[in-house]
């Protein structure tokens, strides 16, 4: 109960940043433009099999659930920097799962904040350059779960960065090389659709992929429907196992951390 109620403030909190929100969607808008143009330049120099318009909505669906991939728990951050998370080791609940309840909150409002008028914007673009229809309805609802599921996933990486910056007390360096590593491989910076097929085969199986990658490709009809569930068993398992090793590195930080500050 304790951690569904850290949920609904920090909910709250999130919508209280509605210029935020606004410099938010024009940014990522801007981005989106610009690499769709990107991508039809390279088009019409080099057709490639897939087809522009699957680019396309691959391309606005990652750039409208950026902030779920990149939002971080700034507070949490300066907690750890100051020394005043001792008083947080005090509360009578686990936390791993206190921080976890949090930055959930924080990806999923701030993405509903920026999802959904991007993506109503984007669908108003001229066929080619904004978002396609999903391949079929149950696509669209296959879809669903997935990105919920990479939501949780991108959470546990997410406290896995904090972890390190348990130790380090300085998020630049750590948090620099994972987020580079989960912007490049989960499609964000170019789309997994456009890289060869036998690196297509590895990257699939990566935690990365699971986050948009897997539910781009269900809504857009180049994973089945069918195959929805063994998508799902495979977001699971890195749910599951990442969860598992952020809350083994915050645990194992509690019993030898040194609290900075006065």
């Amino acid at each position: 109960m304790s951690y569904f109620t850290v949920f609904k403030m920090r909910l709250r909190m999130e919508l209280q940043y509605r210029g935020a929100m606004i410099g938010g969607i024009l940014c990522q808008m801007f981005f989106g433009l610009i690499l769709v143009a990107l991508y039809r330049a390279l088009y019409d120099s080099k057709p490639q099999t897939l087809p522009i318009e699957s680019v396309a909505t691959y391309v606005w669906l990652q750039q409208a659930f950026f902030r779920m991939m990149l939002a971080s728990d700034s507070e949490l951050v300066d907690k750890i920097r100051s020394g005043d998370i001792a008083y947080d080791m005090c509360r009578p609940v686990d936390m791993y799962g206190f921080y976890y309840a949090r930055i959930m909150a924080q990806k999923l409002m701030g993405s509903l904040m920026r999802a959904v008028p991007m993506l109503v914007v984007a669908f108003l673009l001229p066929k080619g350059w904004g978002m396609s229809l999903p391949s079929s309805f149950v696509g669209l609802l296959a879809a669903l779960p997935a990105l919920f599921l990479g939501l949780l996933c991108v959470c546990a990486l997410e406290n896995i960065t904090v972890a390190f910056t348990m130790k380090t007390l300085d998020p630049r360096g750590m948090q620099g090389l994972l987020n580079l590593l989960m912007i490049t491989l989960s499609g964000n910076l170019f789309p997994l659709t456009l890289f060869p097929e036998s690196w297509q085969r590895v990257l699939k199986f990566f935690p990365y992929s699971q986050l948009l990658d897997a539910p781009i490709r269900l809504y857009t009809g180049e994973y089945a429907p069918a195959s929805a569930f063994g998508v799902y068993a495979l977001q699971a398992f890195w749910v599951v196992a990442l969860i598992a090793l952020g809350a083994a590195m915050w645990n194992a930080n509690k019993k030898r951390m040194i609290v900075q500050g006065g």
